[in-house]
């Protein structure tokens, strides 16, 4: 079972995982938890025990973000709620652009982080935790349709374009999130 309610999210790991049916955790009415965690692990455990909890399965659950060198590594692990509690992908885009002006390009460097964790159970002492990086940078305005979040402002230096003009295939190869999984595939198939 997937810890997330994200269409986004959801739609992309469904497109990685090709032939095994995700099933959200919105379809069993399971509420997303507050992410206290100061990190991607500690929120991606507080969502996969969240969801392990109310539906009594193994639960899959991600925590990722846009980690931006000029500002610290903001937004980091508030990079969906940037711009507030409940700001849409377009105000978490205007905040980071707004914060980037005057920003050089040699220091615009960025990347995507995504940590996966899957749990047994709601109280599995040994989560297994994978990570992917993508590296980027940001540019200065929003380019292409596809993906969502920070994907039209996140440029792909090897395919010289931003994340939201690569297709979708290309972009789940590629991506933070696709590394994760292979990895954690890789983990789970060893078990």
């Amino acid at each position: 079972m997937l810890a997330s309610g994200n269409p986004g999210k959801i739609r992309e790991i469904q497109a990685i995982l090709q032939n095994d049916k995700i099933l959200p955790q919105s379809q069993f009415n399971v509420a997303e938890p507050e992410e206290t965690g100061s990190t991607f692990v500690e929120n991606a455990i507080i969502k996969a025990r969240n969801a392990a909890l109310h539906c009594k399965l193994p639960a899959i659950a991600d925590d990722s973000g846009l980690v931006v060198d000029a500002l610290d590594g903001a937004p980091g692990v508030i990079s969906a709620r940037y711009a507030g509690i409940g700001a849409s992908d377009q105000a978490n885009l205007e905040k980071l652009l707004q914060a980037m002006q005057g920003v050089p390009e040699a220091q615009r460097t960025a990347r995507f982080i995504c940590v996966m964790v899957y749990l047994r159970h709601a109280l599995d002492p040994t989560p297994i935790i994978a990570q992917g990086v993508w590296e980027g940078r940001i540019l200065h305005h929003a380019v292409g349709d596809n993906g969502f979040g920070y994907d039209p402002v996140f440029w792909v230096e090897e395919y010289q374009c931003s994340s939201a003009q690569l297709a979708p295939e290309l972009k789940n190869a590629l991506s933070h999130r696709g590394q994760a999984l292979q990895s954690l595939g890789r983990q789970l198939t060893g078990l």
